[in-house]
């Protein structure tokens, strides 16, 4: 471990000179990933010497203690601190998400149950919007469509977060959320009373920093102008303002419609493309650098049931962590982050064991 350290502390030196240099700035996507992975190394740099210092303190002590016994005392405190210390550094050692640091597009499809899955759309997006109000985060809702009832059929909000801490980001939280969400309740459009099972689903894109960042060819996308449909203002079904955006080479499709002009539309397409195509590429990476990812906690997984919220007996239940508690009326006022930790903490154990 020591090796490490040392090794990442002179990294820690070579990125503060670097962030010394106006030419760096001169490239913002560059500036902005070496701030990032010089913050994350400014807490491993702290955390050391504090573990050092503690140390040295638990050795003087331990000196002292053949002299004076009120010394003595101070050594089982020190010696626990000590530990703590070493624990703290070796977490911060763990190989991290190099998108840590990434905003986010949350997208929110309905599934399974109809008008019901998607009325928990609704409640998952309020849910969501919550959770990032109670971080300080801000959030864009770039497209929804709406059902009848109030619920959406699809949802997508981006989520930036606070830039106080530029190695966390919202995607060091929410990665985790992907999958399918099942909801046990009585819906409003049962008339008798039954609880019902529905699902929806949660897909959630590390936002690029930069267009420049994923590469795309004009020649690769094919792009369509409709008129929107739908509840809306004067734009909607006058004028072809409404946008899909057919990358070519993945077979990816993003419409838009939410704003009214077509420029705007199609701005919003693509920053979602983007996104899109920046998970794939990472997907892909992620498969052939590590054939054992399949045993962590999947972040992106389309299909796989995650999680269940079941109203009637208030309970909330992670099925990757086994986390489970009697709160759901809280969940679903944004209290996530018992739940997230839980899905942060199983990762961390397992990229400990793959050290």
């Amino acid at each position: 471990m020591f090796e490490q350290v040392a090794g990442l502390l002179v990294e820690h030196e070579e990125l503060q000179e670097q962030l010394a240099d106006p030419a760096l700035h001169a490239d913002a996507v560059r500036a902005k990933r070496v701030n990032r992975r010089y913050a994350e190394l400014s807490k491993i740099k702290t955390a050391h010497e504090q573990w050092m210092q503690t140390a040295e303190d638990l050795e003087a002590a331990r000196e002292l203690a053949k002299e004076d016994d009120a010394f003595a005392e101070e050594v089982p405190a020190l010696e626990e601190a000590l530990a703590a210390g070493q624990e703290k550094v070796r977490r911060l050692l763990i190989p991290r998400d190099p998108d840590d640091a990434r905003d986010v597009i949350l997208e929110i499809k309905g599934g399974e149950g109809g008008a019901e899955s998607a009325l928990f759309g609704a409640d998952l997006l309020r849910m969501y919007m919550h959770y990032a109000e109670s971080k300080g985060w801000k959030t864009e809702i770039i497209e929804a469509d709406e059902s009848d009832l109030g619920g959406y059929k699809n949802v997508q909000v981006a989520i930036k977060a606070n830039p106080s801490d530029p190695s966390q980001g919202a995607w060091a939280h929410l990665k985790y959320e992907g999958g399918v969400h099942r909801v046990q309740r009585v819906p409003v459009t049962e008339s008798q009373g039954r609880i019902h099972t529905s699902t929806t689903g949660v897909l959630v894109y590390p936002e690029a920093d930069a267009p420049e960042e994923v590469e795309m060819h004009q020649n690769d996308l094919k792009i369509d102008v409709y008129r929107s449909s739908g509840p809306g203002g004067q734009s909607v079904n006058t004028t072809d303002s409404a946008v899909r955006i057919t990358h070519l080479p993945t077979g990816i499709v993003v419409a838009m419609q939410n704003e009214k002009s077509q420029l705007q539309n199609r701005e919003a397409a693509m920053r979602v493309l983007r996104a899109r195509l920046l998970a794939r590429q990472q997907e892909e990476a992620a498969a052939e650098a590590s054939a054992h990812r399949s045993t962590q906690i999947r972040t992106m997984d389309r299909s796989e049931r995650i999680r269940t919220y079941n109203y009637p007996e208030n309970r909330i239940a992670d099925h990757r962590t086994g986390f489970k508690a009697y709160n759901l009326d809280q969940v679903m006022d944004g209290a996530l982050e018992p739940i997230i930790e839980s899905c942060i903490r199983m990762d961390e154990e397992q990229r400990l064991a793959d050290l």
